[in-house]
């Protein structure tokens, strides 16, 4: 690729992606435009010919894309991409990556903490310690929950739904899983229908992407039909569960209690489940540690440098396979 090609850096200058793309590509900063975004984008948006996105909350639409006429690739932070209209970008010869097994383990092991957070109460036991209690009221109350009399119903089954599944394994839970089809390599009971993998277990682990095709997957019928001994666990996207049935649900206690690490207007979190006890609300931290959250930086930075030196992406995501579609 002759010269220095122009890239967008939508978000936070993070210093891996800085400091991996400024010698390659011409960067120009969207963060330094703040509240003149549109006249940045008019001034920039025929040379620019690259996208990384190093925060998810920037939508990348139709509309946003056809700022950018030049525009042959997206190479987004995180492994959901929900955020960006791929469907779109693939139908107009735009590839759009993603950053997917890096973060696989973070995920999982966050997902079997949550999991014994919300069954076991430690963060409300932590609580109670921090108050004083345990000295002026003696010992925290025994949980009700235990994992110990469990099956966990896996809602996905991809690669981060499969290293939950083995961490499952190795405390002796069992495990089964819904998927639209069976996944191979999942030695699991498959469910066709969440409903009735709902009715046969008494936890939901959620680990599917987001968007349309997801959205308030988990609904009113579905909690009804995992009971009053239910927790559900969401590790995927807030958008995933119909949060004001989940909210309705766990007041009426017609399930027993949610593990939640993700929320449909993130970051504020309704009102009604901050005030609920018996639920645990995590801050959207599934892979933010220091190493993995760097290693998803790089990869961002990998697939535009595959680009510049007109490689093919490293990580292109399903609607936007390689080759594109010509323009």
């Amino acid at each position: 690729m002759a010269g220095k090609p122009d890239v967008l850096l939508l978000g936070h200058k993070k210093p891996v992606m800085v400091k991996g793309l400024e010698p390659r590509v011409t960067l120009h900063y969207m963060i330094d435009a703040k509240g003149r975004e549109d006249e940045f984008l008019r001034s920039i948006g025929d040379k620019v010919r690259a996208v990384a996105v190093a925060y998810t909350a920037n939508r990348l639409d139709a509309a946003f894309m056809r700022k950018l006429p030049k525009l042959e690739q997206i190479s987004s932070f995180g492994v959901g991409y929900d955020h960006v209209d791929a469907k779109w970008a693939g139908e107009n010869g735009i590839i759009v990556t993603n950053t997917p097994n890096v973060l696989n383990e973070e995920v999982a092991d966050t997902a079997l903490g949550l999991l014994l957070c919300t069954v076991r109460e430690f963060p409300q036991a932590d609580r109670y310690v921090r108050a004083g209690k345990w000295a002026s009221q003696g010992h925290y109350p025994l949980s009700k929950a235990t994992l110990r009399d469990r099956t966990i119903g896996m809602v996905g089954m991809g690669r981060i739904g499969k290293a939950i599944a083995k961490r499952l394994e190795a405390f002796g839970v069992p495990v089964v899983y819904h998927t639209r089809n069976p996944q191979a390599g999942a030695g699991y009971k498959y469910y066709p229908k969440l409903l009735d993998m709902a009715r046969d277990v008494d936890t939901l682990m959620v680990i599917v992407p987001g968007g349309a095709a997801t959205r308030n997957l988990i609904n009113k019928e579905v909690l009804e039909a995992l009971g009053s001994r239910g927790i559900v666990i969401n590790m995927a996207r807030g958008s995933v569960i119909d949060e004001p049935a989940l909210i309705e649900a766990l007041k009426n206690r017609t399930i027993y209690s949610a593990g939640l690490d993700v929320f449909v207007n993130e970051p504020q979190v309704p009102k009604e489940l901050l005030e609920m006890e018996h639920v645990v609300l995590f801050p959207h931290l599934g892979s933010a540690s220091e190493a993995t959250r760097q290693a998803m930086d790089q990869l961002v930075v990998d697939n535009i440098l595959a680009w510049a030196d007109g490689k093919p992406p490293l990580t292109p995501v399903s609607e936007t396979p390689y080759p594109p579609k010509k323009k």
